[in-house]
């Protein structure tokens, strides 16, 4: 499954994407939505371009049936402070289309690039509530580290939280 690089001009229809897929209607949105427990935009394009420019090396990468086709999915990684590790975030796949493995083949070619960059081991963070996004990364080979991250309550970039009750679960591959 061949990824590409994200141009400038695509970081809108990525954060449409984005918000579609982890903010979008419950009925519309497919199984990977948040907005059960938090309101509020995933992204826009003024911050994923920021996030680019504030992380050297970091890489969005869209998944296409063509180098100018439409949008199918995105994958963000970005090299770690450790040796070796690489982080996933953002998967997504355009929510009418989830019940087709792209989700699968997207987290395979994204292990895939960075293992071809360096890493030899790819670390995500996922919201603890998720169990069955959480149980779907376990099903591709990814463990539950023991480490629980604070959700950033107040930070309007992450969304308008509906509970009280959030925290990252860190999970992680060995590749």
């Amino acid at each position: 499954m061949p990824l590409y690089p994200a141009h400038p001009e695509d970081l809108g229809a990525i954060a449409d994407l984005v918000n579609s897929a982890y903010r979008g209607d419950s009925s519309r949105a497919g199984w990977t939505t948040e907005a059960d427990y938090l309101d509020g935009q995933r992204t826009d394009a003024t911050t994923l371009a920021g996030d680019l420019a504030a992380q050297p090396g970091a890489e969005l990468l869209v998944l296409r049936d063509g180098p100018d086709q439409d949008l199918l999915g995105t994958v963000w990684l970005e090299p770690s402070k450790a040796v070796g590790a690489w982080y996933l975030g953002m998967l997504t796949v355009r929510p009418n289309l989830q019940d087709r493995q792209l989700g699968r083949g997207l987290l395979e070619a994204a292990e895939a690039h960075a293992k071809a960059k360096g890493a030899r081991r790819i670390e995500m963070t996922v919201v603890g509530i998720r169990d069955t996004l959480i149980a779907w990364y376990e099903r591709r080979g990814y463990r539950r580290t023991g480490e629980i991250r604070p959700f950033p309550y107040g930070d309007e970039r992450f969304g308008a939280p509906r509970r009280d009750d959030l925290a990252f679960l860190v999970l992680e591959k060995h590749l």
